[in-house]
This record gives structure tokens, C-alpha cells and sequence, in this order.
């Protein structure tokens, strides 16, 4: 029985799920249709919002996302293999340590707000701002010349405690 099953979901299974955890926000596109008869018309609605639940598995999971509009919380479940989800992006990585976050909803303002989980991968630098080992090198050796005995040559400067 649960071959058949599985065998009639993998039709409905989209290959490329976004990886959205509870924490992080995203930026949700929904296809919507508006009118009916020869009226109707196909538009692209933007949902943004934390998420704050993921649950269920197969063709049948989905995500919880919240967003304050105008002082009001609202809340919308998004199946993630639904036909009328476009994408799912992720804005932003937050840094939570539960599962489903429903404590936001007696939250207001700054209590509110989830931590950003680090600052990302770091960036490579463009061809023409590169520097070279040897001239690297020679930067770090004109820092330690111009240096006097007890300075602290690092790029961070330490603070000299009070004795």
C-alpha cells in the first residue's frame, strides 16, 4: 500500500524544494488567479515573513510563514510542492534553537526579531583589487618596521586594562 502511494506522489515531487528551516525569512511568490470566465487573469503575489514551523514530509510538507501588516500578525501555510508556488527564496538566515516558533505570536516589535545566523560566506575579491603574495608580504613588513618595541602589531588594536 504504501508503494502505491508513494509511486502517485513522486508525480506531484518538485526536484529543486528550497532549504527554508524555521528562523529564516523568506521571500515567497504565489500564482494567483483573479476573475473567473474570460475576466480571469494569472498574477504573481509576493509573501515575505519568518518562518516559524516546517512540518509534514513527502508531496505533503509545507511551511509556516509570518509577517506583521499594519500591526496585525498574519500567518499562511505554503505547501512547498504546490503548482502554484513559483519560488521560495531565502532572504535571510536566522538563528533559533527550536523546531517551531510559535512564541513569536505573543511578541511585539524588537522582542520579535530573530538573530541573524552569521555574516555569510566571505566574498572573493575582484580581479583588479587582488593583491599579490610578495606585495602582502612587503605591506606586513612595513607595518612591523614602523612598529616599536611593546606595540601590538595585529589589525585589531587590544585596550590596555586599568591597573
Amino acid at each position: 500500500m504504501d508503494d502505491l502511494i508513494a509511486k502517485v506522489e513522486s508525480k506531484y515531487i518538485k526536484t529543486q524544494v528550497t532549504d527554508a528551516r524555521p528562523g529564516d525569512t523568506v521571500r515567497a511568490r504565489i500564482r494567483i488567479t483573479e476573475g473567473e470566465g474570460e475576466d480571469q487573469r494569472t498574477r504573481t503575489q509576493t509573501f515575505e515573513g519568518v518562518v516559524i514551523a516546517r512540518r509534514g514530509g513527502g508531496v505533503n510538507e509545507s511551511i509556516t510563514v509570518r509577517r506583521m501588516s499594519f500591526g496585525i500578525g498574519i500567518e499562511r501555510t505554503f505547501p512547498l510542492h504546490s503548482p502554484l508556488v513559483e519560488d521560495i527564496e531565502v532572504v535571510r538566515r536566522g538563528d533559533v534553537r527550536r523546531a517551531k516558533l510559535y512564541y513569536l505570536r505573543s511578541r511585539r516589535g524588537r522582542a520579535a526579531r530573530v538573530k541573524q545566523k552569521g555574516r555569510g560566506p566571505v566574498q572573493p575579491l575582484a580581479e583588479d583589487e587582488q593583491v599579490s603574495e610578495t606585495e602582502a608580504d612587503e605591506a606586513d613588513q612595513e607595518v612591523a618596521t614602523k612598529a616599536e618595541p611593546g606595540d601590538v602589531v595585529d589589525s585589531v588594536a587590544e585596550e590596555e586594562a586599568p591597573e
